[in-house]
């Protein structure tokens, strides 16, 4: 009797694993059938010359689809956009998550959660929906921006929303819409700062501007690094929305939109994937260097030095 007594908890261990497994299979098998398995097929098509409309004749033709990125200057220029993108808008996003992080931890906010639930709200929105909203915004002929903005007040109208310089500053404004996630992982780090290393500053006579840039930037740094992680990724996977429906200009589009060319426009899956190969090569490295280099300017309180 005493067997059976004993043999219970690794029974209800058991069932608690059968359990959770049959939970999350739905998910398991979405990951293995439609992110696994076609990632691993791009790998395999990036060595062939896999062309859309005559797949019958799809041969086997080595690394010639990575050689023929280092001659195609198209790459260079869609690759030059894409870190100019990510330059001018992930330091911004960082810089406006903590700003306001910084606004909704203060004790002197009134209604704090209905706040933080109007600044999370955008983030939600998808992002096919704010592009149109914002092309709409600018939109020369029928835009709000010159018709009851600009035009009123007599000054001349925004008249090149199709520009390099206005795709970049577009698209720079609504990555703010996607700041959502990045407040909230800074607020909860600031939330969870002890309030007796504030006091002791206080005590010390440290004003409010040493106690944030010499105390509360350190502490949540790991917060900030996680957040400049999601951000980096996001602008190098999501940017392709600003060059959807327009004819592909190296000058001014990024490099998603330079696979998505290759593969809608002119058919070349082969090499389109042999492309998203190298830009994910690419996004690994720069954030493999990050967290290489985390340990020089992220503050742990568990790490001994």
């Amino acid at each position: 009797m005493s067997g059976v007594w004993e043999r219970l908890p690794r029974l209800r261990l058991r069932y608690d694993r059968a359990f959770g497994l049959t939970l999350i299979l739905p998910w398991l098998l979405g990951l293995l059938l439609f992110k696994l398995l076609p990632i691993l097929a791009s790998l395999g098509l990036s060595f062939t010359d896999f062309y859309m409309l005559e797949p019958g004749q799809t041969q086997f033709i080595g690394l010639d689809n990575y050689l023929r990125l280092l001659q195609d200057r198209a790459v260079g220029y869609s690759l030059f956009a894409t870190i100019s993108m990510a330059i001018g808008t992930i330091p911004l996003q960082l810089i406006a998550s903590i700003l306001l992080a910084s606004l909704l931890n203060s004790p002197r906010l009134k209604g704090s959660t209905p706040v933080r639930t109007l600044f999370f709200l955008p983030s939600i929105i998808p992002g096919v929906a704010i592009a149109f909203m914002w092309y709409g915004f600018v939109d020369p002929g029928t835009g709000w921006l010159n018709r009851f903005i600009l035009h009123p007040l007599g000054l001349t109208g925004f008249n090149e929303v199709y520009s390099d310089a206005a795709i970049s500053l577009l698209f720079a404004i609504s990555s703010l819409w996607s700041i959502g996630p990045g407040i909230l992982i800074v607020l909860g780090a600031m939330r969870g700062i002890s309030p007796e290393i504030e006091e002791a500053a206080v005590v010390d006579g440290a004003g409010p501007f040493v106690r944030f840039f010499s105390i509360t930037l350190p502490i949540i740094s790991p917060a900030i690094f996680f957040s400049l992680v999601i951000n980096l990724i996001s602008v190098f996977g999501g940017v392709i929305l600003l060059d959807r429906g327009n004819v592909f200009s190296g000058s001014i589009s990024p490099f998603d939109g330079y696979v998505s060319y290759m593969i809608f426009q002119e058919w070349q899956l082969g090499y389109a994937a042999s492309l998203a190969w190298v830009f994910f090569v690419l996004v690994m490295a720069v954030v493999v260097a990050l967290f290489a280099s985390s340990r020089r300017w992220i503050y742990y309180a568990d790490r001994e030095d």
